[in-house]
C-alpha cells in the first residue's frame, strides 16, 4: 500500500495531486490513498486510478503501519510518523522547512526526493519504483523505527535540568 499526503497547510496544489495519481497509476498492484485535505475539491483532479482512493482526511498513523511507501510533501512530523512506522518515503517539498527534511530523507537513504519545480508524474514513477524495489530504503527506515522506538522509551528530563 502506498499512503500519499502532501501535508494539511500548503495542500491545496491541484497540479501536483494530479502528477500524484498520474505516476502511481503504474502501479497496479498498489493500494493507494491519497490524503488531500480540506482545501481541495477531490472532484476536481480528474480520473482517479482504479488502484487510487482519495479522501480529504485519512488516519495517517494507521495507513503507515500497513505502508510499504510514503509519498509526502516532507514536513516534519509525517516524516518522523513514517520512520516510526519504519516506512522509507518519496517526498515532494513544497516550502518553509521541507526542502531540508527532504534532503535529509534522501541523505539517510530512508528515501528520495524530487523538487516541486522538477516534478513531473514519469520523474515520480521511477522514483516510487526505485524505493519499493529497493530493500535497503526500507531497512534504513528500519533502523530509524527502532532508534526512534528506544528513543520514546527515555525518561523525561528531571524538573530544573
Amino acid at each position: 500500500m502506498i499512503y500519499a499526503s502532501l501535508g494539511t497547510l500548503v495542500n491545496g496544489l491541484t497540479n501536483v495531486y494530479r502528477k500524484v495519481l498520474e505516476a502511481v497509476s503504474e502501479f497496479r498492484d498498489m493500494q493507494v490513498v491519497l490524503s488531500v485535505g480540506k482545501n481541495l475539491n477531490p472532484g476536481d483532479l480528474g480520473p482517479i486510478p482504479s488502484n487510487t482512493i482519495v479522501v480529504r482526511v485519512a488516519p495517517q498513523l494507521e495507513l503507515l503501519k500497513r505502508a510499504a511507501l510514503c509519498i509526502t510533501h516532507a514536513g516534519l512530523n509525517t516524516a518522523l510518523e513514517a520512520l516510526a512506522q519504519g516506512v522509507p518515503m518519496v517526498a515532494i517539498p513544497i516550502g518553509y522547512d521541507q526542502p531540508g527534511v527532504a534532503a535529509r530523507i534522501a541523505y539517510h537513504g530512508v528515501g528520495e526526493f524530487v523538487e516541486i519545480g522538477n516534478l513531473a508524474a514519469s520523474r515520480l514513477s521511477h522514483l516510487i519504483l526505485r524505493v519499493t524495489s529497493n530493500p535497503t530504503y526500507r531497512d534504513k527506515a528500519g533502523w530509524f523505527q527502532k532508534v526512534l522506538g528506544e528513543t520514546q522509551k527515555l525518561p523525561p528530563f528531571p524538573k530544573g535540568s
